[in-house]
This record gives structure tokens, C-alpha cells and sequence, in this order.
């Protein structure tokens, strides 16, 4: 690879259901957040390569009482981003309440609160269209079956201008159960383009599927339609759900997604053109490409969203999420830097898929190295603190409090359907309260624990394969934890937070 090529994938984590939209000389990429607050993640870049995570468009979830406790694969589905009017807009499907919008005058705020534009279970992946030759605005949305009962179809509506309100009951423009061979037609996007209204849009499952494109003279259809990328014999399984962008000197390229289990979602970027026959041709002549061209655009400086933090002030970064809504005193901020986490009593704390207060990141997609240093400051016993890696099945390494008073290096983990960690590893006594902790992630996501409490690094229990939630991959967290019963549980404190390739 060359300073004219890049390589694929372009974003190497859980950046789930990419969409893109292109303002002036910028570009801006939203992605699924599931049930992890702040949701909506919002990247920026000026040559499509390099992003940079510039906020969040959702401070919390809503109903808030609903995402009190981790719905990891509920909350915000497939995001839809679009600038009209002079405003950003996005448009989400949650499964169980319905499709929402928000907007804002720029991007990084202030956002609306959400808007529940149409009510109903199942409702996902909906895509607004303004379009600006007859001043009509449409929306398109797709259907999860586990929900409604209902799926392989796109259902259209006539929309209000102004976003808030839909014109009719809708109607099913394209059905996919009678398409020869296609099934789990979902995640579509919406343009207007060469007089034709086209639908992108995936099928045939996130592992296993290819991403289509439909066309019609007019909204509501009837529609035609075409494979435009698969795996072929490439390793790029899937090929699914995205978004195409026209940069300012007119050359298309489409942004979408390949499932690569406990690593989630990596967004890779793939060439566009239109062929003779009017159709888009994406990647190598449908198979998707490893390495190409970079973009016609201005060279940029190499840039990817943070990882590392030394939580100045006690303040995390955006690469930080909550395992659902947060609540006031999990993290407390003050004059040096590290981070300081409350331990917070729950009944569920031997179950960490269980608790909202596991401040989590995306598990990287190449081989590393992850280390933060903790210090246990909580003398309540059964207190503890630790960095983990969560999905389905679970395991973390960290400090607790015995109930002589002792602090010790305990390592833990759950199977999948267990309902209670247990021991990874014979615990060791932590004289002075303080560990740093490692994780090494290599191929396979297969994680290699090690701590040191002052007498050098060592390798802690047997190796642990990280896997994903239903949706969601795997999770880097940090956590503070205490027993319930009795006040003020106190607190663990984490330092340098890095993740290095190995």
C-alpha cells in the first residue's frame, strides 16, 4: 500500500450500519449504538479515509426508565444521516417503540430531543428523501420479523417537508419474498438520482448476504432490481447495509459494512461508478476491494478514533460509552487526572452484561494491546474494580477488597449461559492496592490477561475468546463495583488508559 492507496477496512471496529453525508468540503458517518449512551456516534473526515469521532447526536436514551439497565440489543438501530434545509438530520428505527428523528444546525449540536415520527414494533432502518426537483419528501423503513412478524419488505410513505409527520399509511413498494432468492432485505437508503428514485439496500443476512440497488421512475414503484456487491471470491463476507457520497470533483464511492463476529461491524469503502446502463457498479465489478485508489481528495493527515485517555480532570472521551443511561456520580471529576469511579452497589454484581455502569469502548479490530493502571481505594469488602472484555460471555481482571481488608488480584470470567462469573485464576494478594492490567487481543479476538502488582508482568489464567452480543461486538470496559448493603461504598481510580498493536 502506497500514499495513494488505503486499505480496507477503514474504520477496524464496531462502527455497526455506516451511513454517510457529504457538507461542502466535509464528511460526516453516523453508526448504530444500540443501547450504550451516549448513542449516535458522529466521525468526521475530509478524504473518506481517515475519521475522527467529533461527539454523539444522543445524550440519553428515551423512555429513560427503559434503558435504566443494558438493553444491548435494543435502543438505536441503523441511523440514517442527511443535511437539508440547513440542518443535519438522523433518523433511527428502535424495534420496540418505533422510527425517531432528530436535527440540529450543526453537527456537533445542539440536537433535538427525539421526535417518534411512527409508532409501531418492528419499524427499522428508515431513510428520509428530500427531494429537491418537486419538493415532495418521502421516507422508506424496513421491518425486524423477531418484533413484527414481518420481514424481506421496504414499506414507503409520503412525508411532511418539515420532518415531524408522515402523509399516509404507508405502502409496501418493494417485497422481497417475491424476488427470486432474496430474503432479509433490510437496511435501505434512499436517493434521487438520473431521474430514477434508488433504494440501496442489503439482503440475505449481515454474514452471508449482498447489497442490492432498486430503481423506479417513481417512489412508490414498481421497482427493479440488482446484485451490485458481493463476496465473490474475495474474504469479505457479507457485504452489507451503507451509504453512498459524491465528492466535490463528482466521484461516487459507497461506505457500508462486513460482520466479523466478536470485532462487530468494520466499515470498509469501496469505489462507485454508474455503467452504461445506468446502473451503480461498487467495488471491483461487484467484488468487494482489499486495497484501491484513494479518493480525489485533498491529502489528509493518518487519523482514527481515539483510543487512549488519560481522563484529565477525571473527564473520559468520546470513545466512552455507558452500558445504557447514565446516572449522576459514577464518575466523579476533579483537579489531577485519572479516572474516578464510584462503586456502585448492585445486586447483580458478580454479572457484568447486567450492569449500566460499565463504561465500555470498541474492541479493535487488529491485534493489540490494552494496559490501564487501577488503584482500589473502596474498603468496603467484596468492593472491586477491574478492565474487562464483554460480550455474551465475559471475563475481567482487576483489584478486590477481602473481608480481612486485604486487596487482591482477582482474574474472572462467565460463559455464555452462565449466570455468575467464577475464577479465571487463583487470586494473589495486591499489597498496596494497585495493579496495572493487560489484555493482549489477538487473532480470533483470543484475549491474554496479565497484571502487574509491582514485581513485573504476569500471565494470569488460560486464554479467553471474546465474543459478541446478538448485534453488538465485543466491549472493552472499565467498571467499579460494590455489594449492596450499607452507605458510601467508595471508590477505584484508573490511570493511562492505552492500546498499542502487538
Amino acid at each position: 500500500m502506497t500514499t495513494e492507496t488505503y486499505r480496507n477496512p477503514i474504520l477496524d471496529a464496531d462502527w455497526s450500519d455506516p451511513d454517510v453525508v457529504r457538507v461542502g468540503d466535509d464528511f460526516y458517518l453516523t453508526a448504530s449504538s444500540f443501547g450504550r449512551a451516549p448513542g449516535l456516534p458522529l466521525l468526521h473526515s475530509r478524504d473518506l479515509v481517515n475519521w475522527t469521532l467529533v461527539g454523539h447526536a444522543l445524550n440519553r436514551l428515551e423512555p429513560a426508565a427503559e434503558f435504566r439497565s443494558p438493553r444491548h440489543d435494543c435502543g438505536v438501530w441503523a441511523p440514517s444521516l442527511r443535511h437539508h434545509d440547513d440542518r443535519f438530520w438522523i433518523f433511527w428505527g428502535d424495534p420496540d417503540q418505533g422510527i425517531h428523528q432528530i436535527n440540529a444546525p450543526e453537527i456537533r449540536g445542539p440536537w433535538t430531543r427525539p421526535h417518534l415520527i411512527k409508532a409501531g414494533k418492528g419499524l427499522i432502518d428508515p431513510c428520509p428523501l428530500w427531494d429537491d426537483e418537486t419538493g415532495e419528501a418521502y421516507l422508506i423503513h424496513a421491518w425486524a420479523k423477531s418484533r413484527s412478524g414481518v420481514k424481506n419488505r421496504l414499506t414507503g410513505h409520503r412525508m411532511h417537508p418539515d420532518g415531524m409527520s408522515l402523509l399516509d399509511e404507508g405502502k409496501v413498494i418493494v417485497d422481497g419474498d417475491r424476488i427470486p432468492g432474496w430474503f432479509t432485505l433490510e437496511g435501505p437508503k434512499l436517493y434521487r438520482h438520473d431521474g430514477w428514485f434508488w433504494i440501496l439496500a442489503p439482503a440475505g443476512g449481515v454474514e452471508t448476504g449482498w447489497q442490492g440497488a432498486f430503481r423506479s421512475r417513481g417512489f412508490f414503484g414498481p421497482y427493479e432490481e440488482r446484485v451490485v456487491l458481493e463476496q465473490k471470491d474475495t474474504d469479505v463476507n457479507g457485504p452489507h447495509q451503507g451509504g453512498w457520497v459524491r465528492t466535490p470533483s463528482g466521484e461516487d464511492w459507497f461506505v457500508h459494512f462486513q460482520q466479523r463476529g466478536a470485532y462487530g461491524r468494520v466499515v470498509h469503502l469501496q469505489p462507485m461508478r454508474w455503467g452504461p446502463d445506468g446502473w451503480p457498479v461498487l467495488g471491483d465489478d461487484g467484488a468487494p476491494v482489499a486495497v484501491h485508489r484513494r479518493p480525489d481528495l485533498p491529502p489528509q493527515p493518518t487519523a482514527a478514533p481515539a483510543t487512549d485517555d488519560d481522563f484529565p480532570g477525571g473527564r473520559f472521551g468520546r470513545q466512552w460509552s455507558w452500558t445504557a443511561n447514565s446516572q449522576d456520580g459514577w464518575a466523579t471529576q476533579h483537579s489531577g487526572d485519572g479516572l474516578r469511579l464510584t462503586c456502585v452497589r448492585s445486586a447483580d454484581a458478580h454479572d457484568l452484561r447486567k450492569l449500566p455502569n460499565v463504561l465500555t469502548q470498541r474492541l479493535p479490530g487488529a491485534p493489540c494491546a490494552v494496559e490501564v493502571g487501577l488503584r482500589l481505594h473502596s474498603e468496603d469488602a467484596g468492593a472491586r474494580a477491574g478492565l474487562a472484555v464483554l460480550g455474551d460471555a465475559f471475563s475481567w481482571i482487576g483489584l478486590q477488597r477481602g473481608a480481612d481488608g486485604a486487596v487482591h488480584l482477582v482474574h474472572r470470567f462467565a460463559e455464555a449461559v452462565a449466570e455468575r462469573e467464577r475464577d479465571a485464576a487463583h487470586p494473589r494478594l495486591a499489597p498496596d492496592g494497585r495493579a496495572r492490567l493487560r489484555i493482549e487481543i489477538g487473532s480470533g479476538a483470543r484475549c491474554r490477561f496479565s497484571y502487574d502488582i509491582g514485581d513485573g508482568w504476569t500471565p494470569s489464567g488460560p486464554v479467553f475468546a471474546a465474543t459478541p452480543w446478538r448485534w453488538v461486538g465485543a466491549l472493552l470496559g472499565l467498571f467499579a463495583l460494590a455489594p449492596v448493603g450499607g452507605g458510601h461504598a467508595g471508590a477505584a481510580a484508573f490511570t493511562h488508559f492505552r492500546i498499542s498493536p502487538l
